[in-house]
């Protein structure tokens, strides 16, 4: 079986921010953790091009909405690119073969009985593409966007009996706890199933850019509803030469807390409807924060993750956003925090402990990695190391498993200052130590190195290099974290610094 992972696919109203790019990064160290545990990994992502608000950025441009799509397409790939995301397929929801897919699961769920058509009113955010629910709305403001005004929207559409499937969802959620994570995700769903479910709008009447309804060609599916099935069009079905079997159900679902419902009430409604199996997991992920208020370029913070990988570096970027905050909870991103990532665990930690390893072997060895004999003194740090880190990423705990491979670089650094390497170089009767601890610090290296390949996969493939490991990033495994691989009489030369240290930007 094949581990297929996707995030949630993007509006393309605008350039991705930090926040966006937040989420691809975890689901490419996720993917790329799995293929380095020896897993068949399918990345899946994409762009969300049925909105108003994909409407509008085109009109105000001048364009066709496919004209600005295909513009778009170019942009978001050009990001993520620059932020050495690798994904293995990239679904747009203007592709055919995500319109068959479309109308096959809404001719599904018709056909069991679940559409019915009715008017439908109640209060709607343009900027989220949603009606909300009447409890949330405080002031006919958007719980989500603050401040943003709701309108009043009353049309005839084609309904979906979401209602129906509240105590499949429930049961779903009692027995199987580990379908939302984290817990608090979970909780707060579980609250707002017991709370009752109400019938949803799948189509819309008055909007011209969308899929048709298969049955009713004058209205347009709703753009949620629309935009949830890329997950099993990005397999291929419903063709017959599809991946579908090889890849669905999902392993897991990345997307941002505030999307919840959608994917973890309607996507499994929708799911069962159709007669398809569930995904496995959903993860909800936290906001990455400017000060109080969550990212966005609606409300006027953002900040743009090219720029940054360009002044940072995208690998020193990729491990502050991984390392900074746990998982599943808020990031409160700042430059300063980032600068201090860089330079102090990067530069000063894991750089600087390469770059001095490699030039005391060359100083004191020739540049030849000497024969050992006697007992590692890290040989157990980084197997503890390993068997921490398969464990936390395992269980999608992102932050604790790259601070898993980062211990190994903080006790070879504390085994230079035990050590002194140069002055056990001045006593020929310390010469046996001396190779001892000169081999440990680049094993030291090059265990942590693969540990960290999701997290900095071009910076690590750099370490790999310079240690003379010929292997491809994608023929890296965790067996390559064993200790002990580096062969005795390999030559090495010195290296240029792995994370040259990174002043701030000019403008902070």
């Amino acid at each position: 079986m094949t581990y297929y992972i996707t995030t949630a696919i993007d509006y393309v109203n605008s350039h991705p921010h930090l926040g966006t790019a937040y989420e691809k990064i975890a689901a490419d160290v996720i993917a790329r953790f799995h293929r380095l545990a020896g897993e068949d990994v399918y990345f899946l992502m994409g762009n969300d091009e049925h909105s108003l608000k994909v409407e509008q950025a085109a009109t105000e441009k001048g364009l066709s909405s496919k004209e600005h799509c295909d513009q778009m397409e170019a942009v978001f790939r050009d990001v993520w690119g620059s932020l050495n995301i690798e994904f293995d397929d990239f679904i747009r929801t203007t592709e055919d073969r995500h319109k068959a897919a479309v109308g096959e699961m809404l001719n599904r769920i018709q056909a069991n009985g679940d559409v019915y058509q009715a008017d439908y009113e109640g209060w709607y955010c343009h900027g989220c593409e949603a009606f909300k629910n009447e409890g949330d709305v405080v002031d006919e403001k958007c719980p989500d966007h603050p401040g943003r005004e709701l309108a009043w929207l009353k049309e005839k559409n084609h309904h979906f009996r979401l209602s129906k499937y509240e105590d499949f969802l429930l049961d779903l959620y009692e027995n199987n706890p580990d379908f939302v994570q984290p817990d608090v995700r979970r909780n707060e769903l579980l609250e707002f199933l017991k709370g009752g479910l109400k019938d949803i709008s799948i189509s819309r009447e008055s909007a011209n850019w969308g899929v048709p309804v298969p049955f009713d060609p004058e209205a347009v599916v709703y753009v949620w509803f629309d935009a949830l099935i890329n997950y099993i069009s990005g397999t291929g079905w419903p063709a017959k030469d599809s991946r579908f079997d090889d890849l669905w159900p999902a392993n897991l679902h990345v997307i941002g807390k505030d999307i919840t419902r959608f994917h973890c009430i309607i996507w499994p409604a929708m799911l069962k409807s159709a007669g398809l199996p569930l995904p496995k997991k959903i993860f909800g992920h936290g906001f990455v924060n400017m000060g109080k208020d969550k990212m966005s370029k609606s409300g006027g913070k953002s900040a743009d993750p090219k720029q940054l990988a360009q002044h940072f570096g995208a690998d020193a970027l990729r491990y502050y956003l991984m390392i900074e905050a746990s998982f599943g909870k808020d990031l409160e991103y700042g430059t300063d925090r980032l600068l201090v990532r860089a330079n102090s665990d990067l530069a000063n930690g894991l750089g600087n402990l390469l770059s001095r390893s490699v030039s005391m072997l060359c100083k004191y060895r020739d540049g030849i990695v000497p024969e050992v004999s006697g007992s590692s003194l890290v040989a157990d740090t980084i197997d503890a190391a390993k068997t921490e880190y398969t464990t936390c990423m395992s269980e999608l705990k992102l932050r604790q498993g790259a601070e898993a491979a980062m211990s190994i670089v903080v006790r070879a650094n504390q085994l230079v200052d035990e050590e002194a390497p140069w002055a056990l170089a001045k006593d020929p009767e310390k010469s046996e130590r001396l190779d001892r601890v000169l081999y440990d610090l680049l094993e030291s290296c090059r265990c942590a190195g693969v540990l960290l390949a999701p997290f900095m996969p071009e910076k690590m493939m750099a370490l790999q290099k310079s240690l003379v490991v010929n292997k491809p990033l994608s023929g890296l495994t965790l067996e390559d974290a064993n200790f002990g691989a580096l062969a005795a009489g390999t030559q090495l030369e010195k290296v240029s610094p792995l994370f040259p240290r990174i002043e701030a930007l000019e403008d902070e």
